[in-house]
């Protein structure tokens, strides 16, 4: 009686050698993630993984040109009154970051803080026109004047 037991206790520590074993294996075959980015509107949330990132290494100028007009696969929606609440991962933060409208930077300086809140009607401004009603909004990692990653999304307008 006691044998069966004993056997019973062997071939689950070997049935739990082996789970921690292939887990380790297939977690060594996986792409270490991106730092993440995240636009909240009112109770809304998305989180978008960069649509270039090279581990923190600086991308080419033309691979960043090419990021900017990606389509951005995330949308948000926001009226002209909401806010915009970006968040990044405090990895981006460290280097700066910045918010390009369209492709085109909104800011001059690199922003160093995990957080910020932006008005939404900076987004859909149209200048001579109507408000747009949708913008491509980029978050782009910066370090020394290179950009070292670039996180894609689009702001809707609501009506």
């Amino acid at each position: 009686m006691t044998a069966a037991i004993i056997r019973g206790k062997r071939r689950r520590a070997a049935a739990a050698v082996g789970a921690v074993t292939f887990g380790l294996v297939a977690l060594s075959a996986c792409d270490k993630p991106t730092p993440l980015a995240t636009v909240t509107v009112g109770s809304t949330t998305i989180t978008t993984e960069a649509a270039c990132y090279d581990e923190g290494e600086a991308l080419a100028n033309e691979k960043v040109a090419a990021c900017l007009k990606e389509n951005a696969g995330k949308t948000v929606k926001a009226s002209m009154e909401d806010k915009l609440r970006f968040g990044v991962d405090p990895k981006i933060a460290d280097e700066g970051w910045t918010i390009f409208i369209n492709g085109q930077p909104a800011e001059q300086e690199p922003n160093k803080k995990t957080y910020r809140t932006i008005p939404a009607s900076a987004f859909f401004a149209g200048g001579q026109g109507a408000a747009a009603s949708k913008t491509q909004v980029s978050i782009v990692e910066v370090a020394s004047g290179k950009a070292l990653g670039v996180w894609n999304l689009t702001v809707e307008r609501e009506s």
